[in-house]
């Protein structure tokens, strides 16, 4: 059996954690249970999201609504840009929806928060008191946003991001089903993408035991799941345990929030159109190679989790494995806008004091895919 996670800090210094609410749903064909859950909220007209991807399940859904299907957005853009949230937010508004079901990744999930945050239900909706429209998603990757308050969206090539309840899914239906054609160029990325909000979950300011313990056993679950499935594609045992892994690391970073790492890559996504999980796998690496020291204990539990005796090496190195690029080269970044990136970061809180100068490191460390 695994050893108990111990705390970072002593207990007897105490801490603070927020548990949010939520229902996940999970097994191989729990699809089959969408229009179910739906129906348990007491909404009454249901507006559904899937990307391209994710079509047949959207029908599979549609069908199984009936009379509570109210329409139907199907493809999405990476980063939420802010036309396109306007133009889900309208046909939320005609439909009169008071629920959306995104089916899909982060980009699918992050559209039906978009909607969330800003469309109030209609007043005869008695199930949901007026309040903002409730999101039910089903992942179809290993993003965990659904677990998680955040929403973002993108103006001009600036990415904006906060947290606010109303756009966190009041139910999750995990579905390994659903994940087993995923290319493994997709699901490598997204994965990827997943391990970082494992990794930064133990530095944020609002880590605490509880976020550290769940981060470092999603750590396990997805690195393994992530061996697998290079191994075996179709493995439902496999992709099972990535989602297992995806929906721990979403609970994390939802009560851990986010810091230095997330911050860089939000800002590389927004003005550079970067792609959102591919950006963290050249990122991630480098910060953790300079974060990772000042929370020793965590370091060693991570390092642990992942097979490794060096987490920023561990993680480079899985990565590449796996086939993500880990240099923003790669993804089409150049060197002028490494510079331009590094004079528009603004400080954040970080283990060690965020400087011009450390976010020239990282970010020129990750342009050119250097080692850790």
């Amino acid at each position: 059996m695994p050893r108990p996670v111990e705390p970072e800090a002593a207990l007897g210094a105490g801490f603070v954690h927020t548990f949010l609410p939520g229902r996940v749903v999970f097994g191989a064909g729990a699809l089959d249970r969408v229009a179910t859950e739906v129906e348990a909220l007491g909404v009454r007209r249901v507006l559904v999201i899937a990307t391209n991807s994710a079509r047949a399940a959207a029908d599979v859904v549609e069908a199984q609504l009936g009379d509570l299907f109210a329409g139907r957005i199907d493809g999405v853009a990476q980063h939420v840009p802010t036309e396109v949230a306007e133009d889900a937010r309208a046909k939320a508004r005609e439909a009169g929806a008071d629920a959306v079901v995104a089916i899909g990744g982060g980009s699918a999930i992050g559209l039906a928060k978009a909607i969330a945050l800003t469309t109030a239900a209609p007043p005869a909706s008695e199930a949901v008191d007026g309040r903002a429209v409730v999101v039910v998603a089903v992942p179809t990757t290993y993003a965990g946003s659904e677990m998680t308050p955040v929403w973002g969206e993108t103006t001009d090539g600036r990415k904006s991001t906060g947290t606010d309840v109303r756009v966190l899914p009041r139910v999750v239906v995990y579905d390994s089903v659903l994940s087993r054609e995923l290319p493994l160029k997709v699901t490598a990325a997204s994965v990827a993408n997943a391990i970082a909000h494992c990794v930064e979950a133990v530095w944020t300011p609002k880590a605490d035991p509880i976020t550290e313990l769940t981060a470092v056993e999603g750590l396990r679950a997805l690195s393994n799941g992530m061996r697998d499935v290079l191994r075996a594609p179709g493995d439902l045992d496999a992709r099972s345990n990535l989602l297992y892994g995806a929906c721990l690391a979403g609970s994390a970073l939802a009560t851990a929030g986010t810091g230095l790492h997330h911050k860089l890559c939000h800002l590389l996504g927004g003005t550079y159109n970067l792609p959102h999980a591919e950006t963290h796998a050249a990122v991630l690496p480098q910060v953790a190679r300079v974060n990772a020291s000042s929370v020793p204990q965590a370091k060693t539990r991570l390092e642990a989790a992942l097979g490794t005796t060096d987490l920023a090496g561990g993680l480079f190195d899985l990565f590449q494995a796996a086939g993500v690029p880990t240099s923003l080269r790669e993804l089409g970044l150049t060197e002028a806008q490494v510079a331009e990136a590094t004079a528009a970061f603004k400080p954040t809180d970080n283990p060690i004091p965020v400087t011009e100068d450390l976010v020239r490191e990282i970010l020129t460390r990750a342009w050119s895919g250097t080692r850790p």
